[in-house]
């Protein structure tokens, strides 16, 4: 693990759109600078922080993708989010000054750290930033209430097919391909995060592939009918 001492700027920051709020002014934009002041590396598996360490900074990932993960009683990992660039990582830490999960790199990353007493006291005085904060952290309770949907009432195909498209709609909305992607974590974590076995993962998969949904070659997926896997999920929706 590296902790790079050399000046991150958020105002020269292509990714700035997505991890800060849009028209700040120059004055406000430089106290920002001020406060997001290191970048930290981190090599393909090793951990941004891990649960039970002390809480002091939120992340915006610049570079790479995670996985936040916990320990279930029988010793099992539990893998509870995917996160890539532009995204904001550390919230869980904010309720009890604490991480409650592991942040492991699934490939070597970059992240700009944000010292969260600094980043509060900056909010106070600047509401847009204020605003921006508490939406990042809406946005946490909205995608945890997703997870709770797809554990609870999708089949199969239904999750497989709903986190194929928030992926690529993610990956999307940073410049990459609408129909292409790179799985950077491996099917038995996919299955971890969807509560399947990675059996039912592979198999599903495959399904989609004799279905002409995709093309799977090994971790490159091309989505073929993007419209096919919309009906998978909507479906479930419809029969609710």
């Amino acid at each position: 693990m590296n902790l790079q001492t050399i000046k991150a700027s958020c105002s020269n920051c292509n990714l700035r759109e997505l991890c800060l709020p849009i028209g700040l002014s120059d004055e406000q934009m430089q106290r920002i600078d001020d406060i997001v002041a290191v970048r930290r590396k981190i090599k393909r598996g090793g951990m941004l922080f891990h649960n039970g360490e002390a809480f002091s900074s939120l992340y915006a990932i610049r570079t790479g993708f995670f996985k936040t993960s916990v320990a279930t009683e029988d010793g099992r990992d539990q893998v509870t989010g995917f996160q890539m660039a532009g995204e904001i990582i550390g919230l869980d830490g904010i309720v009890n000054d604490h991480h409650t999960c592991d942040a492991v790199a699934l490939e070597d990353a970059e992240v700009c750290v944000m010292p969260f007493d600094r980043l509060e006291d900056l909010s106070r005085e600047i509401t847009v930033l204020q605003n921006h904060v508490h939406k990042v952290m809406s946005r946490e309770i909205v995608r945890e209430h997703g997870v709770m949907l797809l554990l609870g009432s999708m089949r199969a195909e239904e999750r497989l097919a709903a986190f194929v498209l928030n992926l690529v709609q993610r990956l999307h909305t940073r410049g990459f391909s609408q129909s292409e992607l790179v799985l950077r974590m491996t099917r038995e974590e996919i299955g971890s995060y969807l509560g399947l076995k990675l059996e039912t993962v592979s198999r599903t998969f495959s399904k989609f592939v004799d279905d002409g949904i995709v093309e799977v070659k090994q971790r490159h997926i091309r989505i073929l009918d993007t419209d096919a896997l919309k009906r998978i999920v909507n479906h479930q929706r419809e029969c609710d």
